[in-house]
């Protein structure tokens, strides 16, 4: 358990002042109500002093106010600073990883992590803190004042306390293993839920509402038989603790009324003896509670700790340095193949792109093209010596100066919850709105845009679901044009764009493109057929490379194909003449 808290060592040395100050309002809260008994014992037994002691409670009184509005800004407020430090390092940390972390990790599970685990390690940096402080310190105080009032007395009463000690102790491993049950059947929860609300669409046009209402209940249920079990131990734990308490109280009434028939105890004396006991329930409540919220930290900080000990595959060597200008970008015999696959995707591999070429790339699905574009960036890390950028090992590249020489239109679009101008100006938030406009007069957004009511500022809801496929294709586009590199990745990013309007944005694309150099991977010949240079790729492999022209020449798969994709349109214009 100790060694889990390690993670935290940082923050309580950053917030050691807020503690200190916290610790301290504490103490003087809990020395103010040990005062309390006192001025009782003496208005019992003094009764002409009642008016002083009035004025002395009501100063004792504002004191533990005063001290309670103390701890609580300094303690917990040190406790909510480190919640969000330690929630920026987590999602930090997140984005540092490849993409092989979350491929085996649920988002869900990542998001119960990120929310609720930290609520319980934030509990465990603040409440247990002041309980854990009140138990020691109020019940090493009270047994010395009571030992020093009446020796016998105080053993007498003392003797249920180490029975209480041992059930604090065989109660906490119990607790840590139950509550990260609770937490993980949380985190299947969360996941539920956050699949189940972006794949809604889905649900709703196979008509699965109810399927995935069954199984969330049954997720449902899970985690409350889970936290049942947390229950009845608490269930069982508080009210032996309040049993065992309550035998002090008896033995304080059955000894101490004794000693006050025999005049060695004052009335006053026996109330603040009485008084302190009852101050004695909560150190021992707290005992237990502290125990609880700690065995809940440590077992929530073991799951953040396994996030934040993953370590990202794909770094940047020590002191690396990007080599200037030109950027002419080489892949040499380059093969890889996914781990714990045998069969490798992309098999010896070559071509050289310089500044201002196209290279396209053709070939059916599976065959290794978009890996191939994942590797350049080292979205996906190749082999050593296998792909090189301005003459440079690109695995020697400063990995975030790499990253930057690639603007990538990926397969699966992915906007943001944001307007369609945020979208397009991610890569530089300040993109002045004329270079916004221009981007969308290329990729023929315009005409789009311009039939929506917010005009650029219309949000397009969480992964751009207001728009449609076309859409978001050109919004992605749109937003990798805006991006200042070199490269341009655009894998099949036209696909749902029909083809007058494809034949429009190359045409842009072409005379806009700045001499910079273009990747272009398309299942149509119509996008490919003005590339410098074509790859027609089959199981990895480069089957044909050559022009459009001379590969038309040739029989074999480019030309094959695009004799049917001829014959396809030239049907579809036929039809369209006919209507």
């Amino acid at each position: 358990m100790v060694k889990e808290f390690k993670t935290l060592l940082p923050y309580f040395k950053k917030y050691s002042l807020f503690y200190a100050a916290g610790f301290f309002f504490l103490i003087l809260t809990n020395g103010a109500q040990l005062f309390i008994p006192q001025l009782i014992r003496i208005a019992l037994d003094d009764l002409s002093s009642r008016n002083t002691t009035v004025i002395h409670l009501a100063l004792t009184a504002f004191t533990v106010a005063l001290g309670r509005v103390g701890w609580r800004f300094f303690i917990i407020g040190a406790s909510r600073r480190i919640e969000r430090d330690l929630r920026d390092k987590i999602f930090h940390h997140l984005t540092t990883l490849s993409d092989s972390f979350f491929s085996r990790n649920r988002t869900g599970d990542l998001m119960a992590r990120s929310t609720n685990d930290l609520e319980a390690v934030r509990m465990s940096t603040g409440m247990a803190f002041v309980a854990f402080v009140d138990g020691v310190f109020l019940t090493t105080t009270i047994l010395i004042i009571l030992f020093l009032t009446n020796p016998w007395l105080g053993f007498y009463t003392f003797i249920p306390l180490p029975v209480i000690t041992l059930l604090i102790l065989s109660f906490g491993g119990m607790v840590s293993r139950l509550f990260k049950n609770v937490q993980e059947a949380y985190s299947q929860i969360t996941n539920q839920v956050q699949e189940a609300l972006s794949g809604i669409r889905v649900i709703q046009a196979f008509v699965k509402e109810q399927n995935f209402s069954e199984k969330f209940h049954l997720k449902n249920t899970e985690y409350l038989q889970r936290n049942l079990e947390l229950t009845k131990l608490w269930g069982l734990f508080f009210p032996i603790i309040a049993l065992l308490s309550g035998l002090t109280t008896l033995i304080l009434l059955w000894y101490g009324g004794g000693q006050v028939m025999e005049g060695h105890l004052t009335p006053g004396e026996f109330a603040s003896y009485l008084s302190y006991l009852s101050m004695l329930v909560w150190p021992m409540l707290g005992a237990g509670m502290t125990v609880n919220i700690i065995q809940r930290g440590a077992a929530s900080l073991g799951r953040i700790n396994e996030v934040l000990q993953e370590k990202p595959e794909i770094t940047s060597p020590p002191e690396a340095q990007a080599p200037p200008p030109p950027y002419v970008l080489e892949v040499r015999n380059l093969n890889f193949h996914y781990p714990k696959r045998d069969n490798p995707v992309i098999k010896n591999i070559s071509f050289t792109l310089k500044p201002g070429q196209i290279l396209g790339i053709l070939g059916s699905t599976g065959v290794g093209k978009t890996t191939l574009l994942k590797l350049l960036p080292r979205l996906l890390d190749p082999p050593e010596g296998t792909i090189f950028l301005g003459g440079k090992d690109i695995k020697l590249w400063p990995l975030v100066e790499l990253r930057k020489k690639f603007a990538m239109v990926p397969q699966s679009t992915f906007l943001f919850s944001e307007t369609i101008k945020n979208n397009i100006a991610f890569s530089n938030p300040e993109t002045p709105l004329e270079e916004i406009l221009l981007m969308g007069e290329m990729t023929t957004l315009t005409r789009d845009v311009e039939g929506f009511e917010q005009g650029w500022d219309t949000l397009v809801g969480e992964r751009g679901v207001s728009l449609s496929g076309g859409q978001k294709q050109r919004v992605s586009l749109a937003r990798a044009l805006t991006a200042p590199a070199p490269i341009l990745l655009l894998d099949d990013c036209m696909a749902s764009v029909d083809m007058e309007t494809e034949e429009k944005i190359l045409g842009h694309l072409l005379k806009e493109a700045k001499g910079r150099s273009i990747i272009l991977v398309s299942h149509r010949i119509s996008t490919l057929k003005n590339a410098d240079v074509i790859l027609v790729m089959e199981k990895g492999t480069i089957l044909q490379r050559g022009t459009h022209e001379e590969l038309l020449k040739v029989e074999g798969t480019y030309s094959e194909i695009a004799t049917l994709q001829h014959q396809k349109d030239r049907i579809s214009g036929e039809t369209i003449e006919k209507k």
